[in-house]
């Protein structure tokens, strides 16, 4: 079990949580446990930030996050606290992994296997199959070094890097290259660069802005495997949250912050029901633009209103739930549809923001494992299309954008869906706005760039106000639900170590 040190300091302190997302859950419950008076306040109707729920006519749908990856963070977790996920949740392996179909009538499963994986690799390469390994080994080093030394570990300051231990952890790494020059030194089919590339959707990223530090993800692809929680992301809410108000949490959802006033140990948090919450610290997972752009005045923020402009900021998405009669046979749990060319669509996100013409996007049909997430005799699929944050987001823009992306999906995957939807919905560059406060509507918040990685991005403690702290996917370590949980290690351990 890890320890972490230095949190006692909060010991029987009052905290304030603004945001029940994986970052201020997590961080409420080391608090919680290191004896501190913790209550957590939620804008919206339920806790998990980003990981809502949404119920419609039996159908249950996981919001956001739908990738269960990193199993070792969660057990990490829960370890802490002397627990394990399997007391509240099980874990099934997913087979396959997942499917992609390209858009030239190409398609492969990736499977729970790793030999049939490399098979899969050497038959559209010759040596790929060995390039497949020495990547992987790479890769799984990377992730070893990396989850212990420089994720686990904050290191906010650039003299934490100036050290013998580090150099030494760092050595071999591939720490200033981009992904796209990382993974031709591999592989030239650009099918298997992309099989290898994937998972940057996740980090908010694209094979030419995301550090080739990353190819870690291949590791959590390949080799660590592929899960589903009974009852969706949704249910590793509740489980968090049951553990959180074991160790004593008070959660007030519906309870939207409006401002912050005050420092270390004479805080007030008002919220929009004209509630005070009075607190010796605060800690934000909102959004971390809207804390500071919003909630305090201007001579308490750290950065201007010119340098949340200037961040190069994750995708946000077109989101499509749909209940559909009847089953999908050509579709898997997961399943991503790719154009052979994908530089077009990451340019109209990254470069010439506009709605793309020929998306590459992600299918989700939970029902595959799940049959408490739809009706029976109907299927439950959302489709998630990546696109530029800030994006104009019309009814009109979406009902002609919901048009493309169904014919899309029966061109592509042999699955038509026109004259079977039940029940629909949609969610985009308004509603991550709206329901999140995320600046310009991102998903995920800042990408995973060079110049936004580690100590470059903002930091876990304000420099501006005594006893304000940020947890969540802005800060380090980063985007994806195990970084924001580890998130909440680090900002406890911040708090443990600030001399207010």
């Amino acid at each position: 079990m890890d320890v972490v040190p230095d949190i006692d300091g909060v010991a029987d302190e009052s905290v304030v949580v603004i945001g029940g997302g994986f970052g201020g859950l997590s961080t409420a419950c080391y608090l919680a446990e290191a004896g501190a008076d913790v209550t957590l306040l939620e804008k919206n109707e339920q806790l998990g930030g980003r990981a809502s729920r949404l119920e419609v006519d039996g159908f249950r749908f996981d919001m956001g996050p739908s990738w269960y990856l990193m199993p070792d963070v969660f057990e990490r977790f829960f370890g802490h606290f002397g627990r394990s996920p399997d007391e509240f949740y099980e874990l099934e392996r997913l087979d396959p992994h997942y499917r992609v179909f390209w858009k030239d009538g190409d398609q492969v499963d990736v499977l729970p296997e790793r030999e049939k994986n490399r098979e899969i690799f050497e038959s559209y390469e010759p040596g790929a199959g060995e390039a497949f390994d020495a990547y992987l080994e790479e890769s799984e080093r990377t992730y070893d070094i990396g989850m212990e030394h420089f994720v686990y570990e904050d290191r906010p300051r650039l003299r934490d890097y100036v050290d013998r231990d580090v150099m030494r952890y760092s050595w071999g790494l591939s720490l200033l290259g981009k992904m796209q020059g990382h993974v031709e030194d591999y592989f030239d089919h650009p099918k298997l660069q992309q099989l290898m590339q994937y998972t940057l959707v996740f980090l908010g990223g694209s094979p030419t802005n995301t550090p080739a530090l990353y190819n870690l993800m291949s590791h959590v692809d390949y080799n660590m495997g592929v899960y589903y929680p009974e009852g969706g992301v949704g249910a590793v809410v509740d489980g968090i949250v049951e553990l959180a108000e074991e160790l004593g949490v008070d959660f007030v959802t519906d309870a939207e912050v409006t401002g912050i006033e005050g420092r270390y140990g004479a805080f007030a948090v008002d919220t929009e029901g004209g509630e005070r919450y009075l607190a010796d610290r605060v800690v934000s997972d909102a959004d971390y633009a809207h804390t500071e752009q919003e909630l305090l005045p201007e001579r308490k923020r750290q950065y201007t209103e010119e340098y949340w402009e200037s961040r190069t900021y994750a995708p946000s998405a077109f989101l499509l739930y749909l209940g559909v009669e009847g089953d999908v046979p050509d579709l898997e749990h997961h399943t991503l549809v790719l154009p052979t060319d994908w530089e077009g669509h990451f340019e109209q996100i990254f470069d010439d923001p506009e709605w793309p013409d020929d998306p590459a996007y992600y299918l989700c049909v939970p029902s595959k494992t799940d049959d408490t997430v739809a009706p029976e005799g109907h299927s439950n699929l959302f489709a998630l299309v990546p696109i530029a944050p800030g994006l104009a987001d019309t009814p009109e823009i979406r009902n002609r954008y919901r048009d493309l992306v169904i014919d899309d999906i029966a061109e592509n995957t042999g699955t038509d869906l026109r004259g079977r939807v039940v029940v629909e919905e949609t969610f985009s560059v308004d509603d991550f706005a709206d329901r999140y406060n995320s600046y310009a509507g991102s998903a995920l918040g800042l990408a995973h760039t060079l110049t936004q990685t580690s100590l470059l991005r903002p930091s876990h403690t304000s420099d501006a106000v005594d006893g304000l702290y940020f947890t969540g996917s802005t800060t380090t370590p980063g985007i994806g639900v195990p970084m924001c949980l580890i998130s909440g290690q680090l900002t406890a351990e911040a708090m443990g170590d600030d001399d207010v």
